[in-house]
């Protein structure tokens, strides 16, 4: 994807690197660390091809950061593990800076009780 001339000049080289698929992942579920997903959720929320979504769940695995059950995918809930990834700091980082830190009070009083009707029943 292009850039205008303007974004180039006035943007550090750190702002202007995207972040990898497994960052993205981990970054999607450490946003919603309340909840697994299937691939195909992750991948449709983050704008990814599924296979690579796959493959950096695979991978993300073999180093412990997500846990996985069935079909399902969720992160870690091993902090220090976390913690120890740079690739979660540099996305939790890019995503505080451009969505805004999370309140996790104002979410919770905005969350619906139920899930969306599109969630798969676990039959």
């Amino acid at each position: 994807m292009s850039i205008d001339r303007d974004t180039f000049e006035n943007t550090s080289e750190d702002e202007l690197e995207e972040l990898s698929v497994p960052e993205q992942v981990l970054g999607f579920l450490a946003a919603n660390d309340d909840r697994a997903f299937k691939a195909r959720e992750i991948a449709s929320q983050i704008a990814v091809d599924e296979g690579a979504v796959s493959t950096a769940l695979s991978r993300l695995k073999d180093r412990d950061l997500v846990e996985h059950k069935a079909t399902y995918w969720a992160i870690t809930d091993d902090a220090e593990r976390l913690d120890g990834y740079s690739g979660y700091e540099r996305a939790t980082t890019l995503f505080n800076e451009q969505l805004g830190t999370e309140d996790e009070e104002s979410w919770r009083e905005h969350a619906p009780s139920e899930p969306h009707p599109n969630v798969e029943d676990e039959q």
